[in-house]
């Protein structure tokens, strides 16, 4: 089975390739084509996948190339996971939300927007060269904003495209350790968008424990989003959110924080990826250390500043191992060999959510098996959190409306009704902003 790698000279590609080194069933992934733009990144992280598949039998062999269209012909699975801008354009996205107030997150605010806007018409390209190239292969979209991305690429690929993200497992693993249940045996009632989504419930063997753990304040403070939020929100939401929501409800709090001295994750992620690519220019240097020691700086900074906004200290160690290349590889595995599971995953709403359209991509639960992933029917959010998805995918669909038509008034509309962006003029100056820093927004005009 072939397996082609979007993106393949991106820093976590490691992740993805170490899980199909521990997957040893029939009927598992043999080959890996990695592509990417620059021939050197795609150098350099081959050179750590020869390290990790030392001594690994019958490890998947890998072929790298820069050209998409050999890349796709033959996949069984696409992995999208392009940066279209790279992490220059990322620390840029950044700078300009920062300059106006505002916070440039890239998936969160007028950073998702900008991110966005750049990235729908590579992904939709991509989308229109599978389905004429490889019209019976799966996509896992990786790509941020992922929910964004993949609805965009839904309109070409129907529900052949699926979306990841390991921000809602790692929730609810947390969640389950906490409560001193099996992860892999408890049912998580999450549902939203990507990003946007909250657990109303976790249950183990048919009882919902999630009222003991909101009862508990000693309980809430033992994990990240307990910290994160505090106990006393939680309580008042009566559910847990996902991490990202704290740039909506500490909003000054997190542009406070981003606006400090230090370097924005885009920056810092721009400059310690910089320094590992040109360490790996060195034939003689070791891929796989280095590479681990990157990852690990890079773990345990994440989402640093709203910690520190709150108090929440530092992260824990079983949180730094990643997770959304164990969510890929399940997801492969229903699919390729109808291994049926449950997920959390971005797919196309149907009926799941009551307030959105059918076409609207969600985050929620699903039963995959070989005819890929299906939304479960969950219980309607409550109000407050319909509102903040409502008005989230309304703007997503303006920068989809925007992407296509090459309307700057579109842009404009789509950062001006972003919940997070607080003032028309300020939208205005955004996309000014973005204009002059991204060549790869010239097509609005």
């Amino acid at each position: 089975m072939r397996l082609t790698i979007l993106g393949g000279g991106g820093f976590r590609v490691p992740l993805v390739y170490g899980a199909l080194l521990a997957d040893r069933a029939e009927g598992r992934v043999t080959e890996v084509v990695l592509h990417d733009l620059d021939a050197g990144r795609l150098s350099a992280v081959t050179r750590v996948l020869t390290e990790q598949a030392a001594g690994a039998p019958d490890a998947p062999v890998v072929r790298a190339t820069t050209d998409l269209d050999e890349a796709l012909r033959g996949a069984d699975f696409v992995f999208s996971a392009i940066r279209v801008g790279g992490l220059e354009g990322r620390a840029d996205d950044e700078r300009v939300a920062l300059v106006e107030g505002v916070l440039g997150q890239e998936t969160v605010g007028a950073g998702g927007i900008a991110y966005g806007l750049r990235t729908v018409p590579v992904a939709v390209g991509i989308a229109r060269r599978v389905a004429r190239l490889a019209p019976d292969a799966w996509v896992i979209n990786f790509t941020n904003p992922a929910g964004l991305v993949t609805e965009a690429m839904s309109r070409h690929l129907g529900d052949r495209v699926i979306g990841i993200c390991d921000s809602p497992v790692g929730l609810g693993r947390r969640i389950a350790r906490v409560l001193g249940a099996d992860p892999g045996r408890a049912w998580i009632d999450y549902a939203g968008l990507n990003h946007l989504g909250w657990v109303r419930g976790l249950r183990v063997n048919g009882r919902d424990e999630l009222p003991r753990l909101l009862a508990d304040p000693e309980l809430l403070g033992s994990f990240e989003e307990g910290r994160l939020f505090g106990a006393e929100w939680l309580r008042s939401l009566g559910a847990i959110p996902n991490e990202y929501l704290h740039y909506y409800y500490f909003n000054r709090e997190a542009v406070q924080a981003h606006q400090g001295p230090g370097k924005t994750r885009g920056a810092f992620l721009r400059d310690q990826q910089a320094r590992f690519y040109e360490e790996l220019r060195d034939p003689q240097a070791a891929a796989l250390p280095a590479w681990n020691r990157t990852r690990a700086e890079r773990e345990a900074t994440y989402m640093a500043e709203n910690r520190e906004a709150a108090g929440a200290g530092e992260r824990e160690a079983d949180d730094l191992s990643g997770g959304y290349e164990k969510v890929a590889l399940a997801l492969m595995r229903a699919i390729a060999r109808d291994e049926r599971t449950t997920l959390i995953l971005n797919v196309r709403n149907r009926d799941t959510l009551s307030a959105l359209d059918d076409e609207a991509v969600v985050e929620v639960p699903c039963l995959v098996d070989a005819n890929g992933a299906h939304p479960v029917s969950v219980d309607p959010l409550p109000g407050h959190a319909t509102g903040l998805v409502c008005a989230v995918k309304a703007v997503e669909r303006e920068v989809l409306a925007a992407a296509g038509s090459g309307s700057r008034a579109t842009a404009v509309k789509a950062f001006a009704l972003h919940p997070l962006v607080d003032s028309v003029n300020v939208a205005r100056r955004l996309v000014d902003g973005y204009l002059a820093v991204h060549p790869g927004l010239a097509y609005l005009r």
